[in-house]
């Protein structure tokens, strides 16, 4: 089992060449405050001074830092293909192949690389530094060092540091395959310790924390840590770990990392002999080695499925980014072909990809066509913007200088013209709702069905360019024979149409009806209408109404009080008394209607709702006929041509099926993914073969 952390290792090299952190691999991160020994730690498992020293904060971007064991025996091998005669050297990821033997120039590149992302004013970032360690005094591991918890700004550091650290902590060890190795000093209390803080809020059970007890040498006089190493102050489920850590001053004096191992132990055989071969260095670096071996054939199952699901997305990523193009010519042609059926089956209903959202393409020109048309059509008031007296001054128009026995015919059609006329521009405005659906669906194909042309920008644009010229062009045609639609109503009105003549038949019995009654409630010194003849000075013209236009009574009846006022007396002369104007015209709103001028207006009136209402449903019948044979037809049956004729030209090949400067990026780094996931996926699939898993 000892051979997973290299495969570990491996896989994080496959990742590392893509520079992506899609996977979670299992690592082990180094958590405390600043100060309390997780710099010492780290270089005690590596055996090497590497790390970067000084005050503040010193690393200020996550170190992912790969030990790999070298046998003795392999390390000739190694060191030859990798052209290194020493045996122990380092290799950053940023530096490519580059190898590095001398350990002060692996810190001072440390130092560098997080000046060149983070500045040198104590800003922190979250991209990683990788460096891999080669040597046969460690263990297979994979540590990531963290910034040290801080809680006040200090110098020129950041108002928010403390924010921006904690964050950076809870991003790393939120990751369910990460050991959390909390760091904190033995001479602090360990029940206040920041470390374990901040691992129990990501691990509450405790499951994937190690604790590490820094500076056990430094205890105040008087005391010691065995209740801490013990587990008694805080239980920790992985364990604790005492360590001893080189002082400023051995530092300083270049004390060796060996001699410091040598000197803990010591220290440990006569402070805690008890205790001694479970704390340690070597037992910290042994421990570490069997959790994450533990650990990694834990998560070995979960990241194979992770594996296969991620390659399934990047296949289907790259094939949406689709191949570098060969033959243009066929290339193009394909492309318009297929946008032109997208767009036809939008409209159809028999897209592939059907819209949940909201209703497009054909299901909106229904819409429009027997909801927003019709109803708009259903609110518009037959008699709207038509008063009584404007129905009474029509009728008066109409007789010219004498008065007239029935209703003239002539105010009947200018009336209802009149009306008809008002349904022209809801008409119009269906053919421009129809129209703007029509030019959406370019950009819903563009979107959601021939996502290829994302690749080409500048055949998008031609394409959209062009059947937007079609629609433009059809739009003003459209529009003109719904404009017909209505003149030709407005052209001739069909009084012996079959629904017209029954409404006029029932209106004439109803009048016919209420002229009977009005004569059997005559009082007995009014004498009757014997012969039924109309005409005579005491004949009634209504006995002879045949027709719509013989409803009425001839002449007018003026109101009971207005026949009861005495006529005042006329002047003998023209010009005697107050002179009269013969142009001064009553206004007719000052006064009350006759009995006959309110049936005449009630008669045009029921006449023009009847004959609105049937060329009303003609219209809401045949504008949406209309625009679908001139609009919407015309441009299902024309586009691909109109594509062909306007794009399909040599000419235009180069400039229209030159990608985005993204696209070649975004189809390589896809391409890239994928291989190191299908390699991921075979390294994987060797643990099984091995029986590693």
């Amino acid at each position: 089992m000892e051979a997973l952390i290299p495969v570990i290792n491996k896989l994080q090299d496959v990742f590392n060449t893509v520079g992506a952190d899609i996977i979670q691999l299992p690592q082990i991160a180094v958590v405390g405050t600043q100060s309390s020994g997780k710099s010492s730690v780290l270089e005690s498992l590596v055996g090497r001074d590497l790390l970067p020293r000084g005050t503040g904060i010193v690393t200020r971007r996550p170190l992912i830092l790969q030990l790999v064991h070298v046998d003795p025996e392999d390390r000739r091998k190694t060191g030859e293909e990798n052209g290194v005669e020493s045996e122990e050297w380092g290799r950053f990821l940023h530096t490519k192949n580059k190898i590095f033997t001398d350990f002060g120039e692996i810190r001072r590149e440390i130092e560098s690389e997080t000046e060149r992302i983070s500045g040198n004013n104590k800003g922190i970032s979250d991209e990683p530094i990788h460096l891999k360690v080669f040597s046969p005094h460690v263990v297979n591991l994979t540590l990531v060092d963290l910034p040290g918890i801080t809680k006040v700004p200090v110098g020129d550091q950041p108002k928010d540091i403390e924010v921006q650290i904690r964050e950076l902590i809870l991003k790393h060890i939120s990751n369910p395959n990460c050991i959390i190795l909390a760091v904190t000093a033995a001479n602090t209390d360990m029940a206040t310790s920041e470390a374990l803080k901040l691992a129990r809020e990501v691990d509450p059970d405790g499951r994937r924390t190690l604790a590490v007890v820094t500076k056990l040498d430094l205890m105040d006089a008087g005391t010691d840590a065995m209740d801490v190493l013990t587990g008694r102050v805080v239980p920790v489920k992985l364990g604790l770990v005492g360590v001893v850590n080189r002082s400023q001053l051995d530092i300083n004096n270049k004390k060796c990392v060996a001699d410091a191992i040598r000197d803990e132990y010591a220290f440990l055989q006569k402070k805690y002999p008890s205790l001694a071969n479970r704390n340690g260095t070597k037992y910290l670096a042994r421990t570490l080695n069997r959790l994450l071996m533990h650990h990694i054939r834990d998560c070995l199952p979960e990241l194979k499925t992770r594996l296969n699901v991620l390659a399934a997305q990047y296949q289907s990523l790259l094939a949406g980014y689709g191949q570098p193009v060969g033959d243009k010519s066929a290339a193009l042609l394909q492309l318009v072909t297929k946008f032109a059926a997208e767009y036809c089956h939008t409209i159809e209903g028999t897209a592939k990809y059907i819209e949940t959202a909201e209703l497009c393409g054909g299901a909106r020109i229904c819409y429009i066509f027997h909801e927003t048309f019709g109803r708009t059509l259903e609110s518009v008031d037959p008699l709207g913007g038509l008063t009584t007296i404007d129905v009474l001054t029509a009728i008066r128009n109409a007789t010219g200088p004498r008065p007239a026995l029935f209703v003239p015919e002539v105010s009947f059609e200018l009336l209802v013209k009149r009306q008809v006329k008002r349904l022209e521009e809801p008409s119009l405005r269906c053919v421009e709702l129809v129209h703007e659906e029509m030019q959406r669906i370019i950009q819903h194909c563009s979107n959601y069905s021939t996502q290829e042309l994302l690749r080409f920008p500048k055949l998008h644009d031609a394409i959209a360019e062009v059947v937007t010229s079609l629609l433009r062009k059809r739009l003003p045609v459209t529009n003109e024979m719904v404009h017909n639609l209505v003149a030709i109503e407005l052209a001739y009105i069909n009084t012996k149409h079959p629904d017209f003549a029954d409404a006029c038949g029932l209106m004439n019995s109803n009048i016919e009806e209420q002229r009977r009654n009005r004569m059997r409630e005559l009082p007995a010194a009014v004498p009757r209408d014997k012969g039924g003849a109309g005409g005579g000075p005491q004949g009634d013209p209504e006995a002879g109404a045949g027709t719509w236009r013989g409803m009425l009574r001839k002449g007018e009846e003026g109101l009971p009080e207005e026949r009861g006022k005495a006529t005042p007396p006329r002047p003998s002369s023209p010009w005697g008394g107050h002179a009269i104007n013969l142009l001064d015209v009553p206004i007719p709103f000052t006064r009350k209607l006759s009995s006959r001028e309110q049936r005449d207006c009630e008669v045009i009136e029921r006449l023009i709702k009847s004959y609105f209402l049937i060329v009303r449903k003609n219209i809401q019948d045949s504008v949406p006929k209309a625009v679908m044979h001139f609009l919407v037809n015309h441009v299902k049956d024309s586009l691909q041509s109109e594509l062909v004729g306007q794009l399909y030209k040599a000419g235009l090949l180069d400039d229209l099926l030159t990608e985005s400067e993204d696209m070649a990026q975004r189809r390589n780094e896809a391409a890239d993914m994928l291989k190191a996931l299908q390699k991921a996926s075979q390294v994987i699939a060797e643990i099984r073969e091995t029986h590693l898993w």
